[in-house]
């Protein structure tokens, strides 16, 4: 994964230290690309550990359509926790709850899951109800049936809902290519993004999408192509970032699909086996809500 640590450099070389609403500055520069070959290897760092079941479960979690925190925090995946505990501590509701007692009601309060663990119309809603329309699997039904139209196009930018987001969505749009080889890539188009704890995940996530979407329409996956608007890193990640570049990535892993359901929506984490990963130590960072 050369290609990241690049731009890491690329960053911190040419960035501008910019304000931003979190309140934590950043390097900033805008206007980015990386190419990966995901056709013999599956692009999770090496340089640090990706917990990559987090990143499938975010994956099921959008591809359903769910937009409530609730199965992720089911299932250890505390991605999302910040967002929707920030909420909550507006409401009437708040008694002073740390954003660990919030998560253990989400976990054992159904009706306090239900009340305060929505992050409203986010990525799965649009995926799958873009003001009704099926977006993934309307692309998945062209794929197989114009796999040379260029509209495979899934938007998660709606504007008429960005206001109700608890984040507006940061992967904004993203299209699919079949190439005469039967090769399937994909382009995403990224308006935001934090260089250190979020674009390892965006690009495993995108990834694993181009591989199951191959799977089920009978094609290889080929290349995904990541694009930047505001690529950034955070003045509290700086220390984290040169940790990571003072390492040298080593062999990425492979990925197994084991099962291909008749929909999208029926893969489930056991489907996806992750093989040879062999990451050096994880680099905790703290999140910027």
């Amino acid at each position: 994964m050369k290609q990241y640590l690049d731009m890491l450099k690329h960053i911190l070389d040419n960035g501008q230290q910019t304000s931003n609403r979190t309140g934590i500055d950043t390097i900033s520069v805008f206007g980015y690309q990386n190419r990966y070959d995901i056709s013999e290897y599956f692009p999770l760092l090496t340089t640090k550990k990706v917990f990559y079941k987090s990143v499938i479960h975010e994956l099921l979690w959008f591809i359903r359509g769910d937009t409530n925190i609730k199965y992720l925090v089911d299932n250890n995946c505390n991605i999302w926790n910040e967002w929707p505990y920030e909420i909550f501590k507006k409401s009437p509701s708040f008694k002073g709850e740390t954003l660990n007692e919030f998560i253990k009601k989400i976990k054992t309060d159904q009706e306090f899951a239900k009340q305060h663990g929505n992050l409203g119309p986010v990525y799965g809603k649009q995926w799958r109800n873009f003001l009704g329309i099926d977006q993934l699997q309307k692309v998945i039904d062209q794929i197989k049936t114009n796999p040379h139209s260029r509209r495979l196009i899934v938007c998660a930018w709606n504007p008429t809902e960005v206001d109700k987001m608890a984040l507006p969505p940061c992967h904004t749009l993203f299209q699919f290519h079949v190439d005469k080889d039967r090769g399937l890539s994909c382009e995403l188009y990224q308006r935001s993004a934090d260089a250190f704890l979020g674009v390892p995940f965006n690009i495993a996530s995108y990834s694993l999408l181009v591989y199951a979407i191959a799977a089920m329409t009978n094609l290889k996956p080929k290349e995904f192509i990541h694009t930047f608007g505001d690529l950034h890193i955070y003045g509290n990640h700086l220390s984290q970032v040169k940790e990571q570049l003072s390492r040298t990535p080593t062999q990425l892993p492979k990925i197994k699909i084991k099962r291909i359901p008749q929909n999208i929506a029926e893969f489930n984490i056991d489907d996806f086996e992750i093989i040879d990963y062999h990451p050096q130590n994880p680099i905790k960072a703290e999140v910027a809500v």
